[in-house]
C-alpha cells in the first residue's frame, strides 16, 4: 500500500509539472525551459539539493541555466526524478550516463550501467571499458567490461573495430596481463600483426615494444620458425633480434633468464573434479585443473564431506552436487556451492535417494534421472527449479538406469546406457519437456554402464564404460538429426565411472576405474583432429568422480597454481 501510494503521488507530481502548475524552479538548457519542483529534484540528486541551497548566497533563485548537456538528456534526467524510470537506448545511454554522473542521480547511473552490462558484447566491450574508466560510480561495470574483454580476447581481436583503434599503451597493457585468455600465444602474435596492419606506416616501429609481451616460449617450435622467426616486419627491426634469440632458447628449454617468455596465462575456465571413490573409501577431495599450466590444484575445503557417485552440474554460476553415497548412506540431498565465496548451502532435497544418478541442465532447470536408492535401480526422474527451490516429479524413463550418464542438446535431455541391476544397457532415450515424454532413440553400438555422456559440438558423445565383460576405450557420437551413432577414435586408456566435461572446446575424461584399479590419469579429445592426448594426472586416483566447469570468475587465483611460485620452481629445476 505504501509503495502504491508513493507511485501514485509521483505520477500526480509529474502531471502537475507537465501542466506547469505549482512549480518553483525553471531549468534552462540551450534556451529550452523545464519547469519543475525543487523538492522533487533535490530528492533525487545531491547536485540539485546543493544548487538550490541558499546557505551561501541567502538569495533564492527561481531559474538556473545549465551548460554542457543537451535538452533531450536534461528532459530524461528530470523525468527520472519524477517517474523513477526512463527509456534507455544504445543511442542515449552514454550521454545519459555522463549526465547522471554529473548530477549524481544514483538510480539512473545504476540503470545505465545495468543496460550497458546486459548489452556487453565483442564489438563494444573495449569501448565500455575505456568509457567507464574514470567514473568511480561505474567501477563495477568497468571491471566487468575489462574482464569480458580479456576472457573473450580471441574473438574480440578478430571482430572488434575498437581493438584496431587501441593506442599502443592500451594494447601493451592488455596483452601483458596474465588474465588474457588465449589457448596459444600464436593468437597474441597474430593480433599484434593485425593491429599494426591497420595503420602500418604509423605502427610498424612499435613491434619491438609489443613483441616482448608475447610469451613466445609457450609457442610450438614449428610455428615460431615458420611464422615468427622469419617474419619480414621483425627482420627489419634490429631491436627484435635479441628478443627472438631469447624466445628460441626458451622454446628449446634452455634458460633464457626471462620469466615472461614462459609464464602461463590464467585460464578463464576451471575444470573441477569433485569427490569419488579412492583407496576403498569415498573421497572428499576437490581438485581444480589449471589447463594453461597443465597442473591440478587441491582446493578441498577443510570441512568438505566425502561423497561418491554424485551428479554435478553448474547453473547460474553455482555448482550443484546431487545425491550420491558416502559408504553408508544413499542421499537425496542437494548441495549448492558458490565458487566465489567458497561456501556450501543445502537446497531442497529430491523426492528419491539417488546414487549412480544421471544429471543434466536444460533451460535453467536441473534434471535428475535414475540411479540406485539403496534397494533397487530406479527409472524415476525429477526436475529442480532454482527460482522456486522445488523439485517436481516427471514421467519415468522407459528403462531402469543406474550408472548411466546424461546431457542436454537442442531442447532435449539425453540419457544413455547404464545398468538395470540385471542387464548392461546399450539403449538410450530423450526427454522432450514440451511433450513431457521420454522417447527411445537409436541404441549405441556397445553396452555401456559407468559411461560418460556429454554434448560436444552438435553431437551427443558416449565414452567408455563397462559392457559386462571389460572396461571400454571406445567412444561413439549421436547425431539427433539422423538418429544415428558413429564411432570416433578410442581413448588411450579404458575406463568406467569417470568424470567427463568439455572445456576449451576439447572433451576431457578424468579418473575412473580401468578394470584393475582406480586411476588418476586424464586425457582429452579434439573433434577437429579426432585424436586423444594425455593431460596431467590428478594428484589422487579415484573413480565415481564428478566433474564440472566453472567460468567467468572475477578472480581465478584460488583455483590455479600461483604463477610466481611456478616460475620459481621452474628456475630451481633449471639450476639443478
Amino acid at each position: 500500500m505504501e509503495h502504491k501510494f508513493i507511485a501514485t503521488s509521483f505520477n500526480v507530481f509529474d502531471e502537475v509539472r507537465l501542466e506547469g502548475k505549482h512549480t518553483d524552479v525553471i531549468i534552462i538548457v540551450n534556451g529550452k525551459e523545464f519547469k519543475a519542483h525543487k523538492i522533487i529534484l533535490s530528492g533525487c540528486s545531491p547536485y540539485f539539493r546543493a544548487l538550490f541551497s541558499t546557505r551561501w548566497t541567502n538569495v533564492e533563485k527561481h531559474s538556473y541555466d545549465i551548460q554542457g548537456i543537451s535538452s533531450d538528456i536534461m528532459s530524461l534526467i528530470i523525468q527520472s526524478a519524477y517517474a523513477g524510470a526512463v527509456h534507455i537506448s544504445e543511442e542515449n545511454v552514454l550521454e545519459l550516463l555522463v549526465a547522471a554522473d554529473q548530477f549524481l542521480v544514483s538510480d539512473l547511473i545504476d540503470a545505465c550501467c545495468k543496460f550497458l552490462e546486459e548489452n556487453l558484447c565483442l564489438q563494444n566491450c573495449i569501448g565500455i571499458c575505456m568509457f567507464t574508466e574514470h567514473f568511480y560510480s561505474c567501477s563495477k561495470l568497468h571491471r566487468k567490461a575489462n574482464l569480458y574483454t580479456l576472457q573473450h580476447f580471441e574473438e574480440v581481436q578478430q571482430e572488434s573495430e575498437e581493438f584496431l583503434e587501441l593506442s599502443l599503451e592500451r594494447l601493451v597493457e592488455m596483452i601483458s596481463q596474465d588474465e588474457l585468455n588465449v589457448k596459444t600465444e600464436e593468437v597474441v602474435f597474430e593480433a599484434i600483426l593485425r593491429w599494426i596492419d591497420h595503420s602500418p606506416e604509423n605502427r610498424r616501429e612499435h613491434i619491438a615494444v609489443l613483441l616482448p609481451k608475447v610469451r613466445m616460449g609457450l609457442m610450438s617450435l614449428e610455428y615460431f620458425m615458420s611464422n615468427v622467426r622469419n617474419n619480414a616486419l621483425l627482420l627489419e627491426n634490429e631491436a627484435c633480434s635479441s628478443i627472438l634469440t631469447s624466445a628460441m632458447k626458451a622454446i628449446c628449454e634452455e634458460p633464457s633468464g626471462s620469466d615472461q617468455l614462459t609464464r602461463p596465462r590464467l585460464p578463464s575456465e576451471i575444470l573441477l573434479a569433485i569427490g569419488g571413490w579412492s583407496t576403498g573409501n569415498p573421497s572428499n577431495a576437490i581438485e581444480a585443473y589449471d589447463t594453461r599450466a597443465d597442473i591440478w590444484v587441491d582446493v578441498t575445503p577443510e570441512d568438505e564431506r566425502p561423497r561418491a557417485y554424485t551428479g554435478t552440474v553448474v547453473l547460474d554460476g553455482f555448482v550443484y552436487c546431487i545425491g550420491g553415497y558416502d559408504g553408508e548412506n544413499y542421499f537425496n540431498s542437494v548441495r549448492k556451492f558458490d565458487p566465489i565465496s567458497h561456501t556450501w548451502h543445502e537446497v531442497a532435497p529430491m523426492y528419491e535417494r539417488r546414487c549412480y544418478v544421471s544429471v543434466a541442465v536444460l533451460d535453467g532447470l536441473i534434471y535428475a534421472m535414475g540411479g540406485f536408492n539403496g534397494r533397487v535401480r530406479i527409472r524415476t526422474t525429477e526436475r529442480y527449479d532454482p527460482n522456486t527451490n522445488q523439485w517436481t516429479m516427471l514421467p519415468p524413463m522407459n528403462e531402469r538406469r543406474s550408472d548411466a550418464s546424461a546431457t542436454s542438446l537442442q531442447g532435449r535431455v539425453y540419457i544413455c546406457g547404464g545398468f538395470t541391476g540385471m542387464e548392461y544397457l546399450f539403449t538410450a532415450e530423450s526427454f522432450n519437456p514440451e511433450t513431457n515424454q521420454w522417447t527411445l532413440i537409436a541404441p549405441m553400438s556397445s553396452r555401456r554402464s559407468g559411461v560418460g555422456v556429454i554434448t560436444y559440438g552438435n553431437l551427443v558423445y558416449a565414452v567408455g564404460g563397462y559392457d559386462g565383460a571389460s572396461r571400454l576405450q571406445s567412444a561413439e557420437a549421436y547425431n539427433p538429426l539422423t538418429d544415428s551413432w558413429c564411432d570416433i577414435e578410442s581413448m588411450i586408456n579404458p575406463r568406467s565411472n569417470f568424470g567427463i566435461e568439455v572445456m576449451d572446446d576439447q572433451l576431457f575424461v578424468v579418473g575412473g576405474f580401468n578394470g584393475f584399479s582406480t586411476c588418476s590419469n586424464v586425457e582429452y579429445y579434439d573433434q577437429r583432429t579426432n585424436e586423444w592426448e594425455e593431460a596431467c594426472d590428478m594428484s589422487i586416483s579415484r573413480s565415481a568422480v564428478s566433474c564440472c566447469v566453472i567460468s567467468g570468475l572475477p578472480d581465478v587465483s584460488q583455483y590455479v597454481v600461483d604463477r610466481d611460485s611456478l616460475q620459481i620452481s621452474e628456475d630451481e629445476s633449471d639450476s639443478d
